[in-house]
């Protein structure tokens, strides 16, 4: 078995920007997205650092960087899915666990959903991913509105 960890951080863009927010692959209503050569979907991100973490892989922005014009506004679930394919049929995704941190938008009506389509992308039942959201009580940058922050864990296990 083998553990990795996966952490990412976006800033919010100015509301006029016109950037949808994303987290988890869903649309979750809000008046400004965050910044990012991608959709900038910082719980996929971290979710995809912490499986090629554990496969002892290179991270997200060697397989994807923000200089290739491929991945401009890529959906960030695709990536997921793109990375579960780097890692490869010699791991199986025991389970992943992932917190965000923002004081807003709550993610609370929308966390079945990002669970859905997380495990949708790893290849692996709804059970075995785990997403919860938490503030900073107002301190840091996510504390003062400045930006969303994400961690998460994968175990993988040898088949």
């Amino acid at each position: 078995m083998r553990v990795g960890l996966g952490v990412d951080v976006h800033a919010f863009a100015a509301p006029e920007d016109g950037r949808k927010l994303i987290l988890g692959g869903v649309e979750i209503p809000s008046d400004r997205g965050l910044l990012g050569h991608s959709d900038a979907d910082v719980l996929a991100h971290a979710v995809t650092d912490a499986l090629l973490g554990a496969a002892g892989l290179e991270d997200i922005g060697h397989y994807f960087p923000d200089t290739d014009p491929t991945w401009r506004d890529a959906d960030s679930i695709e990536l997921l899915r793109e990375a579960r394919r780097v890692v490869g049929g010699a791991w199986e995704v025991a389970n992943v666990d992932a917190v965000v941190v923002c004081e807003r938008p709550k993610i609370r009506d929308h966390r079945e959903a990002m669970r859905e389509n997380l495990a949708g992308a790893l290849g692996v039942g709804f059970s075995q991913v785990g997403v919860r959201g938490t503030t900073s009580e107002r301190l840091g940058f996510a504390g003062r509105g400045e930006g969303i922050a994400a961690q998460a864990v994968c175990l993988l296990q040898e088949k």
